[in-house]
């Protein structure tokens, strides 16, 4: 009896090899779950979610969630956080790690510069600004009635819109805006005036008909001011708090900063879908004003306001203790 011919060698070379492949791949997926993936981590609502969606593999976006999101430890893996100018005090320098990002760094206009560089010294090589935005007063129209002229940040004070002011709920950026206001009163007139004190639901105030202003970031309004034609934005020329987007590495990370995802954002086209969303990365003036394309016609000047407007403008540091004592002492006798 003969023995059952051998198979041809292509179809054994050929077994062998998809055997191999499979061992191979089987291998690295193995290696892929034993390492942790980069992680990015910042509340949902930080990030535009146009730009966080680029993130690049194998970095992964996670949310930090509760009232204390940046309050150490964080989850593990955290390797790149995202935080606004308002969550900066709950952090201090030592979490942190050089940004290590010289040629982004490079790219900042003045805005961005006099950010780092107004900024404590201890900060300034821990934090990269990659994205701005003005406060704006944002008003809905009654009827046919129009909102109060622009009389900067006084209109707040106007009787007739007493009780109707929907405010952020940041004492400090109030009495910020009090010293920007001609009266020695404004602060216990402007908490008079407010209904509430809402920075996350402050739109829905506004679009339910509760308030008749807010004052709100610019880039958390865009899109309603786009959709909604009873709404109407108001940036007063005598400038505005600033609202920061910054990016920081935690002490603990070796990963390096992912420059190109950033670089992406501050370049056309990306750039210019982000601009038109109200979100400024802090560049020279200059390729704002080429990518902004796509800015509504009649939101283009609260996006890309004059320059002199700008300068104008301020950053809300973390206080000092002693800075802390004092605006405590006159929060409280502001009181209405």
């Amino acid at each position: 009896m003969k023995a059952a011919p051998s198979p041809p060698p292509l179809l054994r070379r050929r077994t062998l090899l998809q055997i191999g492949a499979l061992g191979l791949a089987a291998g690295l997926a193995g290696c892929a779950q034993g390492r942790s993936r980069p992680t990015l981590r910042a509340p949902a609502d930080i990030l535009p979610s146009l730009w966080r969606r680029q993130l690049p593999a194998p970095w992964r976006f996670e949310p930090l969630s509760g009232s204390t999101p940046f309050q150490t430890p964080w989850p593990n893996p955290t390797d790149l956080l995202a935080l606004t100018d308002g969550w900066w005090s709950s952090l201090t320098p030592d979490q942190l790690q050089s940004v290590a990002a010289p040629a982004l760094a490079a790219r900042l206009g003045a805005l961005g510069q006099r950010f780092l560089e107004d900024a404590p010294p201890e900060w300034r090589s821990k934090l990269l600004p990659v994205g701005v935005s003005p406060y704006v007063l944002v008003f809905r129209r009654e009827g046919r009635a129009l909102p109060p002229a622009d009389d900067g940040w006084m209109t707040l004070l106007d009787p007739a819109l007493k009780g109707k002011v929907l405010l952020p709920a940041s004492p400090r950026l109030l009495i910020s805006l009090a010293d920007h206001m001609d009266r020695s009163d404004g602060l216990r007139r402007l908490r008079q005036a407010a209904i509430s004190f809402d920075d996350r639901y402050g739109l829905n105030w506004l679009l339910q008909g509760d308030a008749r202003v807010a004052v709100l970031p610019l880039q958390r309004c865009m899109q309603a001011l786009k959709r909604d034609p009873r709404l109407t934005a108001v940036l007063p020329n005598s400038g505005s708090p600033l609202h920061w987007t910054l990016l920081a590495r935690p002490a603990g990370t070796a990963e390096p900063l992912p420059q190109a995802w950033v670089s992406e954002a501050w370049t056309p086209p990306l750039l210019t879908r982000l601009l038109a969303q109200g979100w400024i990365p802090p560049l020279p003036r200059e390729e704002l004003l080429e990518a902004g394309g796509r800015i509504a016609t009649d939101l283009r000047d609260l996006v890309l306001p004059p320059q002199e407007v700008w300068l104008r403008a301020w950053t809300l540091y973390p206080p000092t203790a002693a800075e802390v004592l004092r605006l405590q002492q006159r929060w409280s006798t502001s009181a209405p």
